[in-house]
């Protein structure tokens, strides 16, 4: 399957034959990094290899479109729960840089407290999950080819079916996996023996698959009172995770540690978050650095989100990330939506290119107060781990309350996770194998009885699912009403008829957001602002941010809410996009032919931003095409801008007319004209006006040669001009 970029993904062609469709690869992809890479007019001294297709951020135009990508991989985390609408989002954010997609909050993630009804027990034993994991791995095979970089897909290897999900994941190429017992035991109450036993399975299948591995520590920051007391314990779950992962038989390199910075402003954030950091490097090295944001601080402000993503990733430039995390600004705020999936993905390739080289230039200081902190937490985190071992290990540990307790260790509060040794789900499941065991399939954990004469265990029933995928047993989705085929029923209509309704996390939601000020305090802020979207027709109104500007004076709201209604393009009257030309060929034009230009704010009108947006050089204005500007001011009468271009003998006169009360911008406008035409000037002089509520439309009803509106720069006003003057030469 191959895609085109100016074609929207087809999800009847991703279901086409799926029952048939097999992985192209196994295996993790770290990006290649370029060595001094020369992008543009720039080096690039921590780069990887650039896509062949991409979306370069907004002021790439500024310097020749380059699009550097970072070292690390970077992720996007999909929360859509509709694998089908999953895809498209994955399309986007990989388009904008993400080659790491992590699914979270689907069947696909594995947060089962038990094997799922008329399933199998045993090896592949979810197949329900299997259509979705097949058809969104097809969907990025060929994205991977569409942007030119392997894409790692990723999902959760935990609960109670976690070794079966483990062999579904390996069977059907997903890359990279959260896989952590401690995670079972502490957060879900699985039972403590079950979660490990269940950890060794799960992780030698990784290991054959070669899957990274990300654990599950950053959850006891997240759910601790105090999130910055836990950095001891966290950096001890990161060792037993790890060492177990090593000892089952996964490398290293493909060991990854989910680190987040304990903390967040309004708190001292780097001076807690860096000396931590550096430590966990220390103690871990070999093992790759997934580097995560704070959430359990955020708030609903993506303002606020945002800095605190791009504070992380300071951390993460000074200190080392293999895989750079951008769950903050979506996940964090609890608002799964397309764009800020890539917003954040945008967040994340701007700051870190932004930083490029910046351990070259600035180097952490060890002496002094960093360095003290970053040996106490590593004796704190070694007496932690030597109190787990007088106890009697990990699991009498957690017994006694050791783990997510909010006091810096040694310090406890008593506000820890219990759990008991024979407690659980799962409690009391695992027994001894018998001294007959055997099990017939490959990469199998533990004891197994097999014959001596097998050089390979699946050959005695020629082949496992892991060795020959075609014994792969496919199941669809069971489910007559929730399901892909019906989901894409009740859009079939825009779907055939090309019909557009905004979205934000499925196709065709209907979701708009708004961002209101409201002046008054704000409860009534709140219930005023539901009130205005509901008048404006929306539906299913809901606030999702707030913040008071001052308690009396106002609030400022963000707002979602659903459009009933669809567009049909067809029907649409879309003026032609004017062309503009490069730099290159207007100075070149200038050059030869020298352009003179009067311009002036007329009538009443005090304002002289736009205009000075237009033609200052400083704003990248016509000034700076080499436009010899003869700026008049605010408040000039219409005569006095015809006289002065008689005066200088001008190749244009452009006006800028705010003020619309009374029809003033058209009277003026056609005052223009009427006067060039009686001074005997009209046919060699250039007329343009602009203002927010001019159109070009208007501009030329009114006798002018051109109109511009909001958004416009100097280079659309000289293309203009060139395009112009060039017919009349």
């Amino acid at each position: 399957m191959r895609l085109e970029k100016n074609k929207k993904l087809d999800i009847d062609e991703i279901l086409n034959d799926l029952e048939h469709y097999r992985p192209r690869r196994h295996g993790w992809h770290w990006r290649e990094k370029v060595e001094n890479q020369k992008l543009g007019q720039f080096e690039y001294h921590e780069t990887s290899k650039c896509l062949e297709n991409s979306i370069p951020l907004p002021a790439a135009k500024y310097f020749e479109g380059i699009d550097p990508q970072p070292d690390c991989v970077i992720t996007t985390e999909i929360a859509s729960g509709r694998f089908e609408d999953d895809i498209r989002r994955m399309r986007m954010a990989a388009w904008h840089g993400a080659d790491h997609i992590m699914v979270i909050r689907t069947a696909g993630q594995s947060h089962f407290d038990g094997l799922i009804e008329g399933t199998p027990e045993g090896i592949g034993g979810v197949p329900i999950t299997r259509k979705q994991l097949r058809a969104t791995r097809k969907a990025l095979d060929a994205i991977e080819d569409e942007v030119g970089r392997p894409i790692n897909f990723h999902s959760y290897v935990s609960g109670v079916a976690g070794p079966e999900v483990a062999v579904l994941f390996a069977e059907e190429g997903v890359n990279g996996a959260h896989q952590d017992p401690q995670y079972n035991v502490l957060y879900r109450n699985v039972n403590m023996v079950r979660s490990f036993v269940d950890a060794a399975v799960a992780k030698k299948i990784m290991a054959w698959a070669d899957m990274a591995q990300i654990d599950g520590a950053h959850n006891a920051n997240a759910t601790a009172r105090q999130a910055w007391k836990v950095m001891p314990e966290l950096m001890v779950q990161h060792a037993i995770n790890a060492m177990y992962s090593v000892k089952v038989g996964m490398k290293k390199e493909n060991i990854c540690l989910s680190t987040v910075p304990p903390t967040a402003p309004p708190a001292p954030a780097l001076r807690i978050d860096l000396p931590y950091a550096v430590a966990l490097r220390e103690l871990f090295k070999g093992f790759k650095m997934r580097a995560q944001m704070n959430t359990k601080y955020i708030e609903s402000s993506t303002r606020e989100a945002t800095v605190t993503h791009v504070l992380n990733m300071l951390i993460s430039r000074l200190t080392s990330a293999d895989i750079q995390s951008t769950i903050t600004p979506d996940e964090g705020r609890n608002v799964p939506w397309h764009y800020f999936n890539v917003q954040a993905v945008d967040t994340a390739k701007q700051a870190l290119v932004g930083m490029d080289g910046l351990r070259e230039m600035v180097e952490i200081k060890r002496d002094g107060p960093l360095g003290d902190k970053v040996r106490e937490l590593k004796e704190r985190a070694v007496l932690f781990l030597e109190e787990i071992l007088e106890v009697g290990g990990y699991f009498k540990a957690v017994e006694e309350g050791f783990f997510v307790d909010s006091g810096m260790y040694p310090e406890r509060n008593g506000d820890g996770i219990f759990r008991k040794i024979d407690g659980g789900v799962g409690a009391g499941t695992v027994v001894e194998r018998d001294k007959d065991y055997m099990a017939p399939v490959c990469e199998h954990f533990g004891y197994n009885n097999l014959p001596d004469w097998i050089s390979k265990p699946c050959g005695l029933i020629d082949g496992c699912t892991l060795c020959n995928p075609g014994k792969i047993a496919y199941v669809d989705e069971l489910d007559e009403r929730d399901n892909v085929y019906a989901r894409l029923e009740e859009t079939k209509e825009i779907r055939e008829n090309n019909l557009l309704k905004p979205e934000v996390e499925w196709f065709a939601d209907g979701y708009v957001s708004m961002n209101l000020f409201i002046p008054a305090e704000e409860r009534v802020a709140e219930f005023a602002a539901m009130e205005m979207a509901r008048k404006m027709g929306l539906t299913d109104v809901e606030v999702i941010h707030k913040e008071i500007m001052q308690p009396a004076e106002g609030t400022y709201i963000e707002l979602k809410g659903k459009v009933p209604f669809a567009i049909d393009p067809s029907k649409l009257v879309i003026p032609k996009k004017p062309e503009v030309m490069t730099e290159e060929d207007i100075r070149s034009f200038i050059k030869e032919y020298p352009v003179k230009i009067v311009a002036a704010t007329v009538g009443e009108d005090e304002h002289s931003v736009g205009m000075r947006e237009i033609i200052d050089i400083k704003h990248g204005g016509l000034e700076g095409f080499g436009i010899e500007c003869h700026y008049l001011g605010t408040s000039v009468p219409i005569e006095k801008v015809v006289n002065a271009a008689i005066e200088i003998d001008a190749d244009a006169i452009l006006i800028s007319t705010i003020i619309t009360h009374a029809d003033i911008h058209r009277i003026n406008m056609r005052k223009l004209h009427e006067l060039c035409v009686e001074k005997g000037i009209r046919d060699r002089v250039i007329l343009v006006s602009g203002g927010t509520q001019v159109t070009d439309e208007m501009a030329k009803e009114c006798g002018l040669d051109a109109g511009f509106g909001r958004g416009t720069k100097g280079i659309h006003v000289a293309s203009f001009l060139v395009k112009a003057l060039k017919e009349k030469i």
